[in-house]
């Protein structure tokens, strides 16, 4: 039983590794929320801030790359069911730029409020 379950671990940890690497290929916008990410969390990281507030900006980032991969993958299967322009296709695609942009703003807010807090005192 625990052979088997580690081997499913396994088994997930390199699908998702390989949707990882794809994605990274692909998908330019994925490339350019992982570097804004890994700036702001080495922000997180050397600015002075509380665990509470490096609580809130790091998963914030870990959200926006996966809004990210989860739209990637809602436009790849629109695009593998039809090439053709559909009013439907648009607004589903639309829909998961939606989802990336709420979580990038999500990830914005926290930091205007942490950094007000910061200037502030």
């Amino acid at each position: 039983m625990i052979a088997r379950e580690w081997r499913r671990f396994v088994n997930r940890c390199v699908w998702s590794w390989a949707g990882w690497r794809d994605a990274w290929t692909h998908e330019p916008s994925l490339v350019f929320w992982t570097v804004i990410v890994a700036l702001s969390s080495l922000a997180a990281l050397l600015l002075p801030l509380s665990a509470t507030e490096r609580l809130v900006i790091l998963p914030l980032g870990v959200l926006v790359l996966a809004m990210e991969l989860i739209n990637t993958a809602v436009e790849r299967v629109v695009d593998l069911i039809s090439r053709d322009h559909h009013d439907l296709a648009r607004r589903a695609k639309d829909a998961g730029s939606a989802a990336v942009a709420l979580a990038a703003i999500a990830g914005g807010v926290g930091w205007v409020v942490i950094l007000a807090r910061l200037v502030g005192g």
